[in-house]
């Protein structure tokens, strides 16, 4: 019976375990390299050797980190650019996007069609975060948080499901229970 040996299923359940460390380790180069180009390579810097030690604890392997650096500190590294995006979800859960990109109008349209396929808008800067206390490196939810009705609980998964896969998209915060951050 072809399609059913040993080899084939191992090499499936590698390939996903793969794809979901490759995406990880995208996310903390991606931080690596905002945080080098910020402090000129400076490893004693606070905000690069937190996310390293991040990425370290991702088991982020050595090579990546250190190429990860070099590519910030490097004359033709990309700029760049720190957004957060917000939005109100289904049962008027408030949603934050933290995203790195070196395309800024590139990345709005697409996290804009994103929230399009799902019902949601985009809304102006400040709308959603008020729901949300910052700390160094993300935001908490203040209380009380939003309870989702059953209707409304699958549409929140398949957006913050989509939302996690896109490439520039570092973490998703929401102040939904059960919701509060995905993508770390």
């Amino acid at each position: 019976m072809s399609g059913h040996s040993k080899w084939s299923q191992i090499k499936r359940q590698k390939s996903v375990t793969d794809a979901a460390k490759s995406r990880i380790f995208a996310r903390h180069a991606r931080l690596i390299t905002f945080e080098s180009k910020k402090s000129r390579g400076n490893l004693s810097d606070p905000s690069l050797s937190a996310a390293i030690a991040r990425a370290k604890a991702a088991n982020m392997p050595k090579d990546n980190i250190e190429r990860a650096i070099a590519k910030g500190m490097s004359k033709d590294s990309g700029n760049l650019e720190h957004i957060v995006y917000e939005a109100y979800g289904p049962s008027g859960v408030a949603i934050l996007v933290d995203a790195f990109t070196d395309n800024k109008n590139r990345t709005t349209q697409e996290i804009k069609h994103l929230f399009a396929k799902h019902g949601i808008a985009l809304a102006p800067p400040g709308s959603a975060s008020w729901a949300f206390t910052k700390n160094a490196d993300s935001y908490n939810p203040n209380e009380p948080l939003v309870e989702i009705v059953d209707a409304d609980e699958g549409q929140l998964a398949s957006i913050l499901e989509a939302l996690d896969a896109h490439d520039d998209v570092q973490q998703v915060f929401t102040n939904a229970r059960g919701y509060e951050n995905i993508g770390d």
